[in-house]
């Protein structure tokens, strides 16, 4: 469905329930028959619900489909919950709260099968909505992945329920206990059913702003619906408590809502993708877990400046928040640490891969070529070599590329074998290589006579056996040589080694001297 239709259908479906709302509420229709419009339309959109999103689940395919699938489960759940409230209600003619708080003893089988059906259809509902949220989180593309992000989710969650635990017991579940008029089941039963809503509501928004999913839309949705069924079990709760039996209609709007908006999520568009970057989707993360406890803190505090005393629940309760809190922002240091370290490590990988040579893992020419002016800008003596390898285009013709690279992997494993380890072994392009040794205590026709040795040593590569030979020039610097730039050895060192190709390869060519031949 575009999204241009589903706002079609949901102005439609948001018209009718305000109509529906406003008819029940306004009593035009007598006591007995607003409350037969009430429920027959709760279960009638209910059952709806059920039927859309069972037959797009089987249209979709991998998360879509799980999560549509958890959500038939959750509103075939619901609709068994309202069946049996409507029965209750409308056929046995009995209050709205009989079901589950009169004594055992006084009820008839049938009343405590359908107080039972009732309880276990409201409950179960916002549980298995749960499972369909967890499988939207667990399909996002588009993720905030974080080191123990599942631990600080967890934390998240309980850090607001705390919070919204200790402002509620505060400003009204204390009093409600206190007023109860209700057995203890019953009671226990008001406050589970909105209180299993609001922790759904927890769970969209620390799921949301956590992985970031890209179904906005029908969790969105899903959050409206939960929360305006918890709101309506509050005041249902409030009321229940309080020995009320006739409920207002007003209070059933949020249960008049929830359907509708739980409908409207299973018609939402498959994916509806956030224009919003990264970087802006952090704050409100971050501001999650804390708003809540923020809002209870100022409460809380207006509560003690004004003489309220508090309770050793609340206050156990709210160190335990605390506690969280001090949890949540120590796992935040860790993890601002582990991707500080990996993103030095990941610095590292970067300037190792754009100063080296992928093929061999030596210097490459840019490399060299800043540790060769660094070295005469210091005024050291040294010695530059450059190698080029003879007959490499052969191998490459005869062999293959492959046995190519294998050759050069070895040139360069070589090369490094004849000089210190501060010295820089280069590969500067095809088959030449470059030798950079920082001192003027060595001689360098030993250098070139060294490498020449090392590299004449046959070595077998894919079942042949190679022999490699090369052509060096040499070119070095000594102390007084003030003005000699990387540009001029660069220079020197590659006429030698051209020279030495002439001279029959397979030579050294010092400048300034007489070649060696070999």
């Amino acid at each position: 469905m575009t999204l241009r239709r589903f706002g079609a259908r949901a102005a439609f479906l948001c018209t009718l329930l305000v109509l529906l709302v406003a008819v029940v509420v306004s009593g035009v229709l007598g006591h007995g028959l607003s409350v037969a419009l009430d429920k027959t339309s709760q279960l009638a959109v209910s059952v709806t619900a059920v039927v859309v999103y069972w037959r797009t689940a089987h249209a979709q395919e991998g998360v879509e489909r799980r999560w549509r699938l958890w959500m038939t489960a959750a509103m075939t759940s619901l609709s068994i919950g309202l069946l049996a409230l409507g029965w209750t209600q409308l056929v046995l003619g009995l209050s709205l709260t009989e079901p589950t708080l009169l004594p055992v003893g006084f009820i008839m089988p049938t009343v405590l099968a359908m107080g039972t059906v009732l309880t276990l259809g409201f409950l179960l509902s916002p549980v298995l909505a749960m499972g369909a949220v967890l499988a939207l989180a667990r399909g996002s593309s588009d993720s905030v992945r974080i080191p123990r992000g599942r631990v600080v989710v967890v934390l998240d969650g309980l850090i607001v329920v705390g919070s919204l635990f200790v402002l509620t017991w505060v400003a009204a579940l204390e009093s409600m206990v206190q007023a109860s008029v209700t057995s203890s089941p019953g009671f226990a039963i008001s406050i589970a059913h909105p209180t299993v809503y609001l922790v759904l509501v927890v769970t969209l928004l620390v799921t949301s702003w956590t992985h970031q999913p890209v179904r906005r839309l029908p969790m969105l949705l899903l959050a409206l619906a939960a929360l305006a069924q918890s709101g309506s079990g509050w005041v249902f709760a409030w009321f229940v408590t309080h020995g009320v039996t006739t409920i207002p209609p007003i209070a059933d709007a949020g249960f008049m809502a929830c359907p509708v908006l739980l409908l409207l999520s299973a018609l939402a568009p498959a994916k509806t993708r956030s224009a919003r970057r990264t970087g802006s989707k952090e704050l409100p993360h971050l501001l999650v877990p804390y708003l809540p406890l923020l809002v209870t803190g100022l409460f809380i505090a207006i509560g003690t400046a004004t003489g309220v005393r508090f309770n050793p629940l609340e206050i156990y309760v709210g160190l335990g928040v605390m506690f969280l809190v001090i949890v949540r922002q120590l796992i935040t240091l860790m993890d601002n640490a582990a991707l500080v370290a990996k993103l030095h490590e990941s610095q590292e990988q970067l300037r190792h891969q754009a100063f080296h040579d992928p093929l061999t893992g030596v210097a490459n020419r840019e490399l060299f070529r800043e540790r060769l002016t660094a070295a005469l800008r210091r005024g050291e003596p040294v010695v530059l070599a450059f190698i080029d390898v003879d007959g490499f285009k052969t191998v490459n013709d005869n062999y293959g590329h492959a046995e190519g690279d294998a050759v050069l992997r070895i040139v360069a494993t070589r090369l490094q074998r004849c000089v210190r380890d501060q010295d820089t072994v280069a590969r500067l392009g095809g088959d030449e290589f470059g030798l950079l040794v920082e001192s003027g205590a060595v001689d360098p026709s030993e250098i070139g006579n060294r490498v020449l040795d090392a590299l004449k040593t046959p070595h077998q590569t894919q079942g042949r056996e190679h022999e490699v030979r090369a052509s060096i020039g040499i070119a070095h610097r000594h102390d007084c040589d003030e003005d000699v730039t990387a540009d001029d050895m660069l220079g020197t060192a590659d006429a030698a080694m051209y020279t030495a190709k002439r001279l029959g390869k397979g030579m050294v060519v010092v400048h300034g001297s007489v070649p060696e031949l070999r």
